[in-house]
């Protein structure tokens, strides 16, 4: 007997994957191309040492994130319906982004000294927040190609738009891409991962060092953004499930 619910609800979120899958494969807009290469000038002209001790502490504090105890006992957990699965996973969106807007408000109080401090604190709730939905989605964030998974949907996330499209297009056939990764994750490419996610969130993490307004910021910010990374996580992981594998849906 087909549970019309359940079938009216996998309509909905096939809609829901459809629209963000072209989105993801939209072409950078004029306004897109025009910010990358504001950005990518102002990249020049920061001194290379610069880059080489930023691009050296993203990729240290990321993997302490991702190869952490912390992070890597979590089991795996798989609701019998996608709805059940999916119910759970926005009630812990919700607490994680209320969690960063809390973290955000406090270091955004606190000055300049402790706005810095929140980059760690904020990366470390985002990767929290995504090892769980990985795991609530049935996948096993044991195994190394799962964490690069994660890794994938955070830079789709904030990335400029064609570097969306790029990490986009390796995600759609994940199953190719995952047998063509490197064995050692010091092979990743954190200097564009790094670039990719400073540029995107500067502009917004610098009005959290403004005296007066640097709390409201930092908590609106974090939120917003928390928010938008569980929602993408949301439609990697729809777009991994079997029942969403139909050729004319990914074409």
């Amino acid at each position: 007997m087909i549970d019309h619910h359940e079938s009216t609800y996998s309509q909905l979120t096939r809609h829901e994957l459809y629209q963000w899958q072209q989105v993801m494969r939209r072409k950078p807009s004029f306004l897109n191309r025009t910010t990358k290469k504001v950005q990518q000038r102002i990249n020049k002209i920061i001194p290379e040492k610069v880059h080489v001790v930023i691009t050296k502490a993203i990729k240290e504090i990321t993997r302490a994130v991702v190869f952490g105890a912390g992070f890597t006992t979590l089991s795996r957990e798989e609701k019998e319906s996608l709805e059940e699965i999916e119910n759970i996973v926005k009630e812990r969106i919700n607490f994680y982004s209320s969690s960063a807007a809390v973290e955000g408000a406090a270091t955004g109080f606190g000055g300049i000294l402790l706005s810095l401090a929140d980059f760690p604190l904020w990366l470390t709730l985002k990767m929290k927040m995504l090892f769980e939905i990985a795991a609530r989605y049935g996948h096993n964030t044991k195994d190394y190609k799962e964490r690069v998974y994660i890794l994938h949907i955070f830079q789709l996330t904030f990335s400029s738009q064609e570097r969306r499209n790029e990490v986009y297009a390796l995600m759609e056939n994940w199953q190719a891409t995952s047998e063509e990764l490197p064995n050692d994750l010091n092979e990743f490419d954190w200097r564009t991962f790094q670039l990719e996610y400073r540029d995107y969130i500067d502009l917004a993490k610098l009005l959290q060092l403004i005296p007066g307004i640097g709390a409201i910021a930092g908590a609106l910010v974090n939120h917003k953004l928390t928010n938008k990374l569980g929602k993408t996580a949301i439609n990697a992981y729809r777009m991994r499930r079997a029942e969403f594998k139909d050729p004319k849906l990914l074409s």
